[in-house]
């Protein structure tokens, strides 16, 4: 590609999964450059009562806004990303799933497209431009007060998640899975010098010939 230069990319997104969906339905689209801070400040208003000052980062809201009280609750939320941003989607959805309670959740895995379009760096040269086509794995994540269908793949109904930390916390303590660690083991087999060695007479000095004892009375 060293005759190409990139003149311009064509970003075809994933259409959303879901159907069925209220209008006021908030739909957070997180990128790789987004502050998970920010992130549960939005969805948070809109799914929690009384929303905390304070984000699970330990960070506050920017300038202080907040949402005028009487403000009407979401029912439902989608959290949705491509590439790089997913494992972000995945923690504001966990989190947001442990502030609020009793929430349903699905998760679709989709496909986006991306087209890059590269022009040659010399157009009388009879190269012809070139059209590259990229698949980027997508991720929607709706999360739900109302019951939603539980057959369909993805769903994972509302569970006790404190339970579930606890006892992750419990078997750091223990050692992990194997149990506790033993103490350090004895080395076997012989050891050093000194005749500390089994099934070994005293030494002999090398270079001196053994005595003979005949003729002796």
């Amino acid at each position: 590609m060293e005759n190409y230069s990139k003149a311009r990319v064509v970003e075809q997104p994933s259409v959303c999964p879901f159907s069925g969906l209220a209008s006021d339905t908030p739909e957070v689209r997180v990128k790789d450059g987004s502050k998970i801070r920010n992130l549960l400040r939005f969805a948070l208003n809109r799914m929690e009562a009384n929303p905390r000052r304070e984000t699970e980062e330990g960070g506050r809201p920017e300038g202080g806004q907040q949402e005028a009280p009487g403000r009407p609750l979401c029912k439902q939320i989608i959290f949705t990303a491509t590439g790089k941003g997913v494992s972000k989607a995945i923690t504001c959805a966990e989190v947001v799933k442990r502030r609020v309670k009793g929430l349903h959740q699905v998760t679709k895995l989709t496909y986006g497209t991306v087209q890059e379009v590269w022009e040659p760096l010399e157009p009388a040269g009879g190269l012809d431009s070139l059209t590259v086509s990229r698949n980027l794995p997508s991720i929607w994540i709706l999360l739900s007060r109302e019951p939603l269908d539980g057959d369909q793949p993805g769903y994972q109904a509302p569970g006790r998640y404190d339970a579930l930390w606890a006892q992750a916390a419990s078997r750091e303590e223990g050692g992990g899975f194997m149990g506790p660690r033993a103490g350090p083991r004895r080395k076997r087999g012989g050891g050093g010098g000194g005749g500390g060695g089994r099934g070994k007479g005293p030494s002999r000095q090398p270079g001196r010939p053994r005595e003979s004892t005949k003729g002796y009375s």
